[in-house]
């Protein structure tokens, strides 16, 4: 419908009320505008019971296409009706330039289509992580970013392009320029690809934790960006990472483990030699049917050194859980279990000792009241130090 025929509607209304005539244009400009914020109205709620019976089918795609559109949907509608009403009072508005209301709506729709596409990735994205854990975090992330990116260079370009900019003129000049740029901002690049690096070899993921033995980096991973890397620390202090430091350190994550270590050494007294056999094959049986210790991992029990004042036991397992509340409270248990192995064995765990042997009147014994007392050690009588 043009500006001529919406006149020839409202026709019988000039006819009905002749002085209405002299605001022909701006009674048809209203009258667009009223039209138009009913169909508004009626079309949003409609889509909107449609999204809500689509919400019970399994498919997805359906509903995320609607729920995308359902604002910018609304919106063009709202562009139509002001770029007809402008189109209408054009020829009547000195300061309004026929050709103004065709450039808004080309420029309004490639906007909207932006738009639509950019709700459509974040809420695929969304429903994605909450409904399949089978897809790494990580990975959805980036590419949901490299969308994105992707949708704003080319509606950028689109935009210049409808601008009457040559493109081609652009990605020349773009190439050039590249150079430079790369140049002044290379540690900017660096993190860049650094990021790309982290969601290509997907060393670690939002959620695990990990460390560096090289530099103090220990946490939770918060978030990976293009730039930066934001870590959790166990003392809950935010640690913000640029993803360069990632391509040059070694990175360990106990997140991924397997299993957890329990790695000790049990000290026997030399007086308990006679029953060190029967204790290591009690430890070594109580750890292979020990229900939270996996028997098919590395496992020993043996003496393994001579201490200064033990008879040392090496104990070498592994646990089945890898959490780490869990883990103490087996191993505390498989300690208390062998602290009983030992005080059934009747020995006793050794604790450092020294023995010092005084010579005849070498040293005189002071008494409680701080006076030197005349008895003294015997070489065959020697003290215990503890």
């Amino acid at each position: 419908m043009d500006s001529q025929s919406l006149f020839t509607w409202l026709q019988p209304l000039f006819d009905w009320l002749p002085w209405l005539a002299d605001y022909r244009w701006q009674l048809a400009m209203v009258a667009v505008l009223l039209v138009t914020a009913l169909v508004a109205l009626i079309f949003n709620r409609v889509l909107r019971a449609l999204i809500r019976s689509l919400e019970r089918t399994d498919p997805v795609w359906d509903d995320l296409l609607l729920d995308a559109l359902s604002r910018p949907a609304v919106v063009l509608i709202w562009v139509l009706g002001l770029t007809f009403a402008l189109q209408i009072g054009a020829p009547y508005i000195r300061e309004l330039s026929l050709g103004v209301p065709g450039a808004v709506r080309k420029f309004a729709l490639i906007l909207l289509l932006a738009w639509t596409l950019l709700r459509f990735v974040a809420r695929f994205e969304r429903v994605v992580l909450l409904q399949r854990e089978s897809i790494d975090r990580t990975t959805a992330s980036a590419i949901s970013k490299l969308l994105r990116l992707v949708i704003f260079v080319l509606t950028g370009l689109t935009l210049l392009q409808s601008l009457g900019y040559s493109i081609s003129g652009i990605l020349a000049f773009g190439g050039v320029g590249g150079i430079a740029v790369g140049f002044a901002a290379k540690d900017l690049l660096a993190n860049f690809f650094g990021g790309l690096m982290i969601y290509l070899d997907r060393p670690f993921k939002v959620g695990d934790w990990i460390r560096s033995p090289d530099k103090n980096i220990e946490g939770v991973v918060e978030h990976i960006g293009w730039r930066l890397t934001i870590i959790r620390t166990f003392d809950h202090r935010p640690l913000y990472v640029p993803n360069s430091t990632f391509a040059s350190i070694a990175v360990e994550n106990p997140s991924r483990m397997t299993h957890r270590r329990i790695f000790e050494y049990v000290g026997v007294r030399y007086d308990d030699a006679a029953a060190l056999p029967r204790i290591v094959a009690e430890i070594r049986r109580m750890l292979v049917t020990h229900d939270e210790i996996d028997e098919r991992k590395a496992l020993f029990v043996n003496l393994n050194r001579f201490g200064p004042s033990s008879l040392d036991i090496m104990i070498y397992t592994s646990t089945h859980t890898t959490d780490w509340g869990r883990y103490l409270e087996v191993r505390e248990d498989v300690l208390m279990r062998i602290m009983a192995i030992i005080d059934a064995a009747g020995a006793e765990i050794a604790f450092p000792t020294t023995t010092v042997h005084l010579q005849p009147g070498a040293l005189p014994l002071v008494g409680s009241e701080g006076m030197a007392e005349s008895t003294v050690a015997t070489p065959a009588q020697p003290v215990p130090v503890a």
